[in-house]
């Protein structure tokens, strides 16, 4: 018994004063979102205001590397979703913009080429500009009523892929041999979490999820997945990857590729490496507030998906139909849906910690492509501002989660040694959903 207790108290103080210290000179651990060394010997990543004709990496804007489309990640979806991936070009025909005061600055029907960095809304008065960012998106529908453009589009069976459905790809030159590629996943809403059964909470229309894939000379070294604003990031070769005949169009080819795969949850679309369990915005495992992932239908978006690439202030349309759609849309930096419901509206609920209905999401070109560290930025708790790359997938929790050798949880499997077994409960209770395991295990990965 006394070993177990010793080793509950020295842990911690351990991890902090023996093992950080050490993971500072790891070369793939990268300690904040502005951090520019990412592995030892190699040169900084650089933001694209930085890069010169010499440090180049992509030779000409508009170039999408074949090695991006390769290393695509698949995702499954949940196999209960009910908002699945949708069409913007569909979207945005439900919609007329206006301002947080309602005043309407371009009415319906929309397309995707009339939307802007801003607008001028009257003929009468052609300098009155409204900068996008004061703007929503404002549905012409009642979206509590799930109108059918609000539900998405399946992926097929057979190819993963939704031809109704295309993702959006934004190819970032970061300089040094380094290119980021940026796959945004959109969906036409986000039904929130249930906090102890009771909600949904949080719901809003237009959702906007991505993921990262960093490559050095070609070869994927990190891979980052978005999840409520936060996310997560792992080395490439810890996430778990499928073998995959690549397709080109609706026919295969004769490559096999072994492809990365995230985990989209029920509803929010927060995206995960692991099926299972997963704690909603909390710094560690907390079961009343929870995201749901599982190996349901598999979506490929490298089938079908618009290519850009972005240097920083300037989007490039690779040769395709994004060459026909244009640019301006991307400048868009409103809301993609609705404006918070007021209080007074039926449809709205209060709970402590949130509203029923907030306001709809900004687009890509809000999501700071321009970074250099792998995060988007960072929750209200890391005031440290880490973003480490996990180096095993953090597993999910519950009935669903899978447990094998490719996922763990370090503190975990400590705690299993623990004896007896009163002793290992009240470890759990302290430590395996508490902040010294979560500590524990974020400087581990």
């Amino acid at each position: 018994m006394i070993p177990s207790v010793l080793l509950l108290a020295i842990l911690p103080w351990y991890v902090l004063g023996v093992v950080v210290p050490w993971l500072d000179n790891d070369p793939f651990v990268e300690a904040n979102l502005h951090a520019t060394k990412l592995g030892f010997g190699l040169p900084p990543v650089l933001s694209p205001g930085e890069i010169t004709d010499e440090t180049r990496t992509l030779p000409h804007e508009g170039h999408i590397p074949h090695y991006v489309i390769d290393n695509c990640p698949l995702v499954h979806l949940y196999s209960e979703e009910t908002y699945w991936p949708a069409d913007v070009s569909e979207f945005i025909r439900h919609f007329n913009i206006q301002t947080g005061n309602k005043s309407i600055v371009k009415d319906a029907p929309l397309e995707l080429q009339d939307l802007s960095a801003g607008f001028s809304p009257t003929v009468q008065d052609p300098d009155y500009f409204v900068p996008s960012e004061n703007t929503f998106l404002t549905a012409l529908d009642d979206f509590g009523k799930d109108p059918k453009w609000l539900l998405g589009h399946r992926p097929d069976y057979s190819t993963g892929r939704i031809k109704n459905a295309p993702a959006i790809l934004i190819v970032v030159d970061k300089g040094n041999g380094w290119v980021d590629a940026y796959w945004f996943y959109f969906y036409s809403f986000n039904l929130g979490a249930f906090i102890m059964g009771y909600g949904p909470w949080g719901n809003h229309v237009g959702d906007w999820e991505h993921s990262l894939v960093r490559f050095y000379q070609g070869k994927p070294q990190y891979l980052w997945m978005s999840a409520h604003g936060g996310g997560q990031a792992y080395i490439f070769d810890a996430v778990e990857k499928k073998t995959r005949v690549q397709y080109a169009g609706a026919k295969e080819s004769s490559r096999i590729l072994e492809r990365p795969l995230i985990f989209s949850a029920r509803g929010t679309h927060a995206n995960y490496a692991s099926v299972g369990q997963h704690a909603h915005d909390v710094p560690f495992f907390f079961s009343a507030l929870s995201d749901f992932t599982d190996r349901g239908p598999l979506w490929d978006p490298s089938l079908n998906y618009l290519g850009y690439t972005y240097n920083g202030s300037v989007v490039t349309p690779a040769s395709g139909p994004e060459e026909k759609l244009g640019v301006d849309w991307l400048y868009f930096l409103g809301r993609w849906g609705d404006k918070q419901l007021n209080w007074k509206d039926p449809r709205q609920k209060w709970c402590p910690v949130q509203w029923r209905f907030i306001d709809g999401p900004r687009g890509p070109l809000a999501k700071h492509l321009e970074r250099t560290g792998l995060c988007q930025r960072h929750k209200w708790w890391n005031f440290w501002g880490g973003c480490p790359a996990r180096r095993s997938i953090k597993r999910g929790q519950g009935l669903d989660a899978e447990h094998n050798d490719l996922v763990g949880d370090n503190c975990g499997i400590l705690l299993y040694r623990i004896r007896p077994k009163w002793l290992r409960s009240l470890a759990r209770l302290v430590m395996w959903r508490g902040i010294a395991c979560f500590t524990m295990d974020y400087f581990t990965g």
